[in-house]
């Protein structure tokens, strides 16, 4: 991804040891959100002040966007901070704000910016996180999205997702002539451009494990079959040629495997292409339709979806000795399992009396919790660190050509949905979100 992404270096010049009180539980349900108040960044040298205020504005957006933080009103500032300075913690508590940044923006080289921010618990008094960022001038939204995940990880303890993108199937035209390409952009909707041409049919884009390649569904030539994508020098290749159609491509932790489902004499089961090897291994037999392979995070286990009980169902196969065990028995069908990067959720689409919805379970399929229904949506995918999905929901409407998909992202709380925005025309579907970039 060396053309679409510049270099990043990333330093910490500072970390402080004091543990801080301030901390949100992400989990709970209905938790007040930190205020937080973000400070205009200083400029230091030739510096853009549109670059500046739009570093504070991702920043910004990144954490209102959580529900987790509110942003304080710029205008009720009792003060600016310079970043050798001490805040005035009775001031700033005075409007009741409970974290406060500092931040700063100069030249590093000719084409290159370096970024430094501080993190101030207001009522603790204290300094809880500082950090040098440098990146390239062109890659500079990167710095504001590192920023924002160093802010977030310090005071909800988990894993940012905000330095990550989203690989989708872009929808443009009338219904009766859709057009249907890959596409890819930054979590927050920014920077979205094409990755396939608009004569080729796709479907199913996902990562690597290391962001080099997609793998992904292509009706090139008429014939359905599981291509790889080099997303660095955006060449294209065929996965292999196994004898039949293939679909529903999946990468295995490591990046070295490619589960899928591969269709032969009328029945489809699932199989494992190894990519170092080139070989394929037959994992899932028997005379039904097992599809929506996903591998758990440790690699021994794969969830997937096969109707080989009489309905549709999510099942659960063990790499290590063949053995399969279903784990849905709510009322509906079940579909598109996707297991969360900690492991402990499964995430899943449910059909049931007309209506579809987006929900998590435990790997032994307790503790269901729906996050979101509708007329028709799928295809859930999770964000690093496990507390975030996206999925991609399609309004019903009076008139086939005025049925809309937009990309939906919803917490595992089923609070605080919001759409990424798309380009005016662009329908999203199938999205898949990414590991933290390289």
């Amino acid at each position: 991804m060396k053309k679409f992404l510049c270099a990043l270096a990333f330093v910490v010049f500072g970390l402080f040891p004091a543990v801080a009180e301030l901390h949100v539980d992400i989990v709970a349900g209905g938790t007040e959100p930190i205020a937080i108040a973000v400070q205009k960044f200083e400029t230091i040298g030739k510096v853009s002040a549109a670059d500046a205020k739009m570093l504070r504005e991702v920043v910004e957006n990144d954490l209102k966007r959580t529900g987790l933080f509110r942003i304080v009103n710029h205008d009720a500032f009792p003060q600016f901070v310079k970043m050798n300075d001490m805040p005035n913690f009775k001031s700033w508590a005075a409007i009741k704000t409970q974290a406060l940044v500092q931040a700063s923006v100069k030249p590093d080289g000719k084409d290159s910016y370096k970024l430094e921010f501080y993190l101030w618990d207001v009522a603790g008094k204290e300094q809880i996180e500082a950090q040098s960022l440098i990146a390239s001038k062109k890659s500079a939204r990167r710095l504001a999205h590192i920023m924002a995940d160093a802010i977030y990880e310090r005071l909800t303890g988990e894993t940012g997702y905000f330095d990550t993108q989203i690989i989708f199937i872009a929808e443009t035209g009338s219904v009766d002539s859709r057009v249907k390409r890959m596409a890819i952009m930054d979590q927050d909707g920014f920077g979205m451009r094409y990755l396939s041409d608009k004569n080729t049919f796709v479907m199913s884009p996902h990562f690597s494990p290391n962001m080099a390649t997609v793998v992904f569904l292509s009706f090139r030539n008429d014939d359905p079959m599981v291509w790889v994508l080099d997303l660095d020098t955006g060449d294209q290749t065929k996965l292999g040629n196994f004898g039949g159609m293939n679909f529903a491509p999946r990468f295995s932790p490591d990046g070295n495997k490619v589960a899928l489902s591969l269709v032969k004499d009328g029945i489809t089961n699932i199989y494992e292409y190894n990519m170092v090897t080139k070989t394929l291994k037959q994992l899932t037999f028997g005379n039904h339709i097992d599809t929506s392979p996903s591998y758990s995070p440790d690699g021994k286990y794969l969830a997937f979806n096969s109707d080989r009980t009489g309905s549709q169902q999510i099942h659960v196969l063990d790499l290590a000795n063949g053995t399969q065990k279903r784990i849905t028995f709510g009322a509906g069908r079940y579909a598109t399992p996707a297991w969360s990067p900690d492991g402990q959720f499964i995430a899943f689409t449910k059909i049931a009396e007309d209506t579809f919805y987006i929900g998590v379970m435990n790997p032994q399929g307790r503790h269901e919790k729906i996050l979101a229904g509708g007329w028709y949506m799928e295809a859930p995918s999770w964000a690093p660190g496990s507390r975030r999905l996206v999925y991609y929901e399609t309004e019903k409407a009076d008139n086939d050509k005025d049925r809309i998909s937009h990309i939906r992202s919803v917490d595992i709380t089923g609070r605080n949905v919001y759409d990424i925005d798309l380009p005016d025309g662009v329908n999203g579907t199938e999205p898949t979100w990414s590991p933290k970039l390289p």
